[in-house]
């Protein structure tokens, strides 16, 4: 009877990395970073390499939050999430991480406003970011919170032309926070 093969995992790809040399491994994230533009914006995230990090995860964003209507492109809430997703796996929780949050907020909800779109499950996705960058910017050092939180704000602001209870979401979530709106 034959047996079952399993699906290739982590732990089958470190093995075989243990036997990598320090030259076999650069070789290999060489061509991984030479594979594909999300190899390289992961590691130049990593190690804090060029002039801004988080342009090419704010070009997704916008590209799947604000899309050019006249050339028929949609919108993805999963592949704009999935930038802020790949930011975090490189980074952590950071500074960075707030304002891919706030510039998602802000996409959205200048989009929406702009083209006036009525799409329930945009909305819920942008209330459900505006509260996640409320929690990350809690972390960060009280200096680097009054502009966030300014530009959350605005965001709110906008989003009370929406209907659908966002505004008004968005004003419990500051005020559930201590933020002033």
């Amino acid at each position: 009877m034959a047996t079952k093969k399993t699906a290739p995992s982590w732990s089958d790809v470190k093995a075989k990395l243990a036997d990598f040399d320090r030259a076999g491994l650069i070789g290999l994230i060489q061509d991984l970073y030479a594979a594909n533009k999300d190899n390289q914006a992961f590691l130049h995230a990593r190690f804090a390499l060029g002039g801004d990090v988080l342009k090419p995860y704010k070009t997704t964003i916008a590209r799947w939050l604000w899309p050019d209507v006249f050339k028929n492109q949609d919108t993805s809430v999963a592949k704009a999430k999935k930038a802020i997703s790949d930011y975090k796996k490189a980074i952590g929780p950071s500074e960075g991480l707030a304002e891919l949050m706030v510039f998602y907020c802000e996409q959205a909800a200048g989009f929406s406003s702009d083209v006036g779109l009525q799409d329930e499950g945009y909305f819920n996705a942008l209330v459900l970011m505006f509260e996640q960058a409320l929690t990350i910017i809690a972390t960060l050092p009280d200096g680097q919170r009054p502009a966030l939180w300014r530009r959350l704000d605005e965001v709110r602001r906008i989003s009370h032309d929406f209907g659908y209870g966002v505004g008004d979401d968005m004003d419990e979530l500051l005020t559930e926070h201590g933020v002033d709106g």
